[in-house]
């Protein structure tokens, strides 16, 4: 049990004194620091701590601001916290998960920022139709109008701030993709980034996996060899004697009940899904008859 302190400044030229001063006086054990806006959700030292943190630590900043950008992004992290069944207390706000009037004030932000979103989705919904009323269409008039170089401007930034991400996050998904491609499908390798991605940030799906190694490669940042073709998956002998024993123990059960019950073992399929199609499980009955589980 340890109490870990984080502080943080906006600029190189603020200085963080104050705070780990204060961290110090209440007791903290060690102290992350870290230089980065209060509207950038990147934060690579406060990603490592949610990782790192254990059971009954406590998470100690001096004022709320110091962590979260927003309530919502303040409740999201402390949700992060209570998944590792560690704490947070802020010194200057009256927020201390260890404590149930903390609790319970962790719920009055809950239901605040739940408030804040829909009064937000509210005004802006109004004030969009106010604006088509009177005529008056938002966005670019030239992308409207499909222009050419305004449309080729438009795809260099989105593929600039495309690249910028996946370049920041280059440690988190690059190894997996040179240990695991092309050898395996992409579901595989994006289910394996997300066992190890730092929280809270937002899963990774095979289709992003993909794009982002072909960016890469485009750059010469990776090898081409990557994105070749995964060899087809076979299934295992272990998967057909597992269907063999339920076609066996119920010669009427169905394709629909042997996937479900593939699915309740937590057997994934030969391309990594953890859903089974009715044509998937079928190949397999099938190979198991063909390697004589299942009597002809």
């Amino acid at each position: 049990m340890a109490i870990i302190g984080y502080a943080r400044i906006s600029t190189t030229g603020q200085t963080l004194e104050g705070q780990l001063s204060a961290l110090r006086a209440a007791g903290a054990d060690r102290i992350v620091e870290e230089t980065g806006s209060g509207g950038n959700r990147q934060r690579p030292a406060l990603a490592q701590l949610l990782k790192r943190i254990g059971e009954g630590d406590v998470l100690l900043v001096v004022r709320i601001d110091r962590l979260a950008r927003s309530v919502a992004h303040l409740l999201e992290v402390i949700e992060t916290l209570e998944r590792r069944g560690a704490g947070f207390r802020s010194l200057g706000d009256p927020v201390d998960t260890t404590t149930p009037q903390g609790k319970f004030t962790l719920q009055i932000l809950g239901a605040v920022a739940e408030l804040e979103r829909a009064l937000i989705r509210e005004r802006t919904l109004a004030g969009l139709d106010v604006a088509r009323k009177a005529g008056r269409v938002g966005g670019n008039p030239k992308l409207r109008d499909r222009d050419p170089d305004a449309l080729k401007a438009l795809a260099r930034s989105r593929d600039t701030r495309f690249f910028e991400e996946i370049a920041a996050r280059g440690e988190e998904w690059v190894p997996h993709v040179r240990r695991l491609r092309p050898g395996t499908a992409w579901p595989a390798v994006a289910e394996a980034i997300n066992r190890q991605r730092p929280a809270p940030q937002t899963p990774w799906t095979a289709e992003r996996v993909k794009r982002a190694t072909r960016r890469f490669v485009r750059d010469g940042l990776l090898e081409d060899s990557l994105l070749d073709r995964a060899p087809k998956a076979q299934p295992s002998d272990r998967l057909c004697a597992i269907v063999a024993g339920m076609v066996n123990a119920d010669p009427s059960i169905t394709l629909a009940r042997i996937g479900a019950g593939l699915e309740r073992l937590h057997e994934r399929t030969p391309s990594g899904k953890q859903s089974w199609s009715l044509s998937s499980v079928k190949m397999l009955r099938d190979r198991a008859r063909r390697l004589g589980l299942i009597p002809a």
